[in-house]
């Protein structure tokens, strides 16, 4: 996806974990516009992979050399001190992965209720959508053999993988993406497609065919 306009600032919130030793993946995915020039400086590494956050993101942590990964939206800027409150965390409690709750940056007035649903809802059932910054110890990643190369839902699946081995760490600090869809869409069209969906995907259709459906609305 096209993204030359938000990955600099996506970038730019990640230097102070770079200075304290942090490795920053960019994986691009075919975009057309300047993404990849202007992720080059920000980035120890840009990679090239298949379109497809899953594809892409099991490209990024091929790559990388850490014991922990975390999985970044392009749209999603984390705390400037994430690195630590991950690590810091994760040896605290002895939890495997987790993901931060999350806040929906916009105009509309209701997307702070939509960002408190998406963060209450998963404590309450253990899931993590990707706008959360999932991230995880690489030995469990590569034990339940990283993203499923599903077109859609991806997030979905991982984390319910996850949680089968052990409950989530979930930071209250927030991760701030964008609200893009949301507004673009229409919040209350958009809040139903992704139930409609995530309920298909629950009762076992086509991750492909939810990603079709999922595409005609942009």
């Amino acid at each position: 996806m096209n993204e030359e306009e938000r990955i600099a600032h996506t970038l730019d919130a990640l230097t102070p974990m770079r200075a304290r030793g942090s490795e920053v993946l960019v994986v691009d995915g075919g975009s057309t516009d300047a993404t990849v020039i202007r992720a080059q400086s920000g980035a120890d590494i840009v990679l090239s992979a298949p379109r497809g956050r899953a594809a892409q993101m099991n490209a990024g942590a091929g790559h990388a050399r850490g014991d922990v990964l975390l999985f970044l939206h392009a749209d999603t800027r984390l705390p400037a001190d994430a690195d630590v409150l991950v690590l810091d965390a994760l040896a605290a409690t002895g939890r495997m992965w987790g993901r931060f709750d999350v806040s929906i940056e916009g105009q509309h007035p209701l997307l702070p209720i939509v960002a408190a649903a998406m963060n209450l809802r998963s404590r309450w059932t253990g899931i993590a959508t990707g706008d959360q910054a999932i991230f995880v110890k690489r030995v469990l990643f590569d034990q339940i053999g990283g993203y499923p190369g599903i077109a859609l839902m991806e997030d979905i699946a991982l984390t319910a993988a996850l949680r089968k081995l052990g409950a989530p760490l979930c930071i209250s600090r927030k991760a701030i993406t964008s609200g893009r869809r949301w507004e673009k869409h229409g919040l209350l069209r958009t809040i139903l497609l992704m139930w409609r969906l995530r309920l298909a995907y629950s009762l076992g259709a086509d991750p492909n065919e939810l990603a079709l459906r999922y595409a005609a609305r942009k």
